[in-house]
C-alpha cells in the first residue's frame, strides 16, 4: 500500500507558481492540496489551470491555508515577494507548518535569523527553492570537486548568470521594485552564483567580499547588474556577475590545482531528463602548443525526476521524517540558505560603502 504523500498548501498564484504546483504533481511523496489568493476566484482558477485534483481546496487568504490543520507543508515559492517572506514564514512555522521558501529566502541575514528562529522553535523543516543542487548532476560533480587525485585542491571559482529582461520585466516586474523585491538582480540570480561558489567551496565562508564598481540600478535605486569578488584566507578566489541587462548566459567554472569544472547550464540544464558538465585533469597543450594534448570529458547524468520535483521529493521525505517518525529538521538546509545570504548581504554593504571590502561575520 503506497503511503499517504505530504499535502501542499501554496500561497500566491503568480505565474512561477505554476513550476512547483508541477512539480509537486511529479514529486511521488507529494499532493497539491491546497491554494489560497487575495481572492478565491483566483484561487479557483489558479487550480483548474494546473490540474489541482477536485478535492483540493481553494481559499481567499493565505491565513486559510496555514490554519488548515491537513495541510502539511506551506509552499511559498516565488509568488509572495522577498518583502512579505518574513511575516509569512514565521506565521508559517508558528502554524507549525513545514516551509519551503523563495530565494532570496530574506531581505537581510537579520531576518533570515527570524524566519530560522520560528522554524526551530516549532520544529519544521526549511529548505529553500535551490533546484540545481537537488539534480543527480549536482552530486557527480561533487564526487569530482572533491577528488584530491583529478581534481586537487580548489582554487578558483567563476559563476555567472544573466539574463536580458524586456521593458516591461525592468519597469513593472518585482524584481526591480524597491517595495517588494528589494534586493533587485542580486537576490534572484545573484542568489545562485553565489549558491554556486558556496557549494564549490564546500559552503566554506570567504573571509571578505568585493563589489566590483559599475552596478547598474533603475530610478528607483534597484539592483539590475553588479559583479562581486571573494577571498578566502588561505588563497581561494571567487568572482561572479548576474545583470538583467545581457544575454541568458548561465555558466560556472571551479578551477583546482588538477583539474578543472565546467558547465554551462547549471541553473536550469539545457534539457529536462539530462544534464552534463565537463571535466579536465592535468590538462597541457601539445608540444608545439598548437592545440591540446588532452582534451575535457564530458560526463551526462539522466534524471527520471526534473530537478524542482525532485526538490519537493527531497523537502517532503524530511517532513514525513519529522512527522512520523519524531525526526529532527535537516539544519543542513537554512545553514546553506543563511550563508548564502550572508554574501548577498557584503555584496549590498560593499556597494554602499564604495566599493570597500566587507569582512564576512557569520
Amino acid at each position: 500500500m503506497a503511503e499517504a504523500p505530504i499535502r501542499f498548501g501554496i500561497l500566491g498564484c503568480a505565474d512561477i507558481a505554476l513550476k512547483v504546483s508541477r512539480a509537486i504533481t511529479l514529486a511521488p511523496n507529494a499532493a497539491l492540496f491546497a491554494v489560497g489568493s487575495r481572492s478565491v476566484e483566483k484561487a479557483a482558477k489558479f487550480a483548474a489551470d494546473n490540474a489541482f485534483p477536485p478535492s483540493a481546496k481553494v481559499y481567499g487568504s493565505y491565513e486559510k491555508v496555514l490554519e488548515d490543520s491537513d495541510v502539511d507543508a506551506v509552499d511559498v515559492y516565488v509568488p509572495l515577494p522577498t518583502s512579505l517572506h518574513l511575516r509569512w514564514a514565521v506565521l508559517a512555522a508558528e502554524k507549525k507548518k513545514h516551509l519551503l521558501l523563495e530565494k532570496p529566502v530574506a531581505l537581510s541575514a537579520l531576518e533570515f535569523d527570524q524566519i530560522a528562529l520560528a522554524c526551530e522553535a516549532n520544529g519544521v523543516q526549511f529548505m529553500d527553492s535551490t533546484m540545481w543542487v537537488h539534480h543527480p548532476r549536482a552530486a557527480k560533480m561533487k564526487e569530482f570537486v572533491s577528488d584530491p587525485q583529478h581534481f586537487g585542491q580548489l582554487k578558483s571559482i567563476q559563476s555567472c548568470f544573466t539574463f536580458a529582461a524586456d521593458p516591461d520585466f525592468l519597469k513593472n516586474d518585482i524584481r526591480v521594485r524597491p517595495d517588494l523585491d528589494a534586493l533587485g538582480v542580486l537576490g534572484d540570480v545573484g542568489w545562485y552564483c553565489a549558491s554556486f561558489i558556496l557549494w564549490a567551496a564546500d559552503f566554506e565562508l570567504p573571509k571578505t567580499v568585493i563589489a566590483s564598481r559599475g552596478p547598474v540600478f533603475n530610478e528607483a535605486g534597484v539592483l539590475l547588474s553588479c559583479s562581486a569578488s571573494l577571498h578566502w584566507e588561505e588563497g581561494k578566489v571567487a568572482t561572479f556577475h548576474c545583470s538583467f541587462l545581457s544575454n541568458l548566459t548561465t555558466d560556472v567554472t571551479a578551477i583546482g590545482t588538477k583539474g578543472t569544472l565546467h558547465l554551462r547550464d547549471f541553473n536550469i540544464p539545457f534539457e529536462e531528463d539530462k544534464a552534463s558538465f565537463s571535466a579536465t585533469t592535468e590538462s597541457l597543450f601539445n608540444e608545439h602548443a598548437t592545440g591540446w594534448q588532452s582534451l575535457a570529458r564530458e560526463h551526462t547524468v539522466m534524471t527520471d525526476l526534473p530537478q524542482e520535483a525532485r526538490m519537493v521529493s527531497e523537502f517532503s521525505r524530511l517532513a514525513k521524517g519529522i512527522k512520523e517518525r519524531g525526526l529532527k529538521p535537516d539544519p543542513k538546509w537554512p545553514t546553506m540558505s543563511r550563508k548564502t545570504q550572508l554574501i548577498l548581504d557584503a555584496v549590498k554593504a560593499s556597494i554602499e560603502k564604495g566599493f570597500e571590502a566587507v569582512e564576512i561575520v557569520s
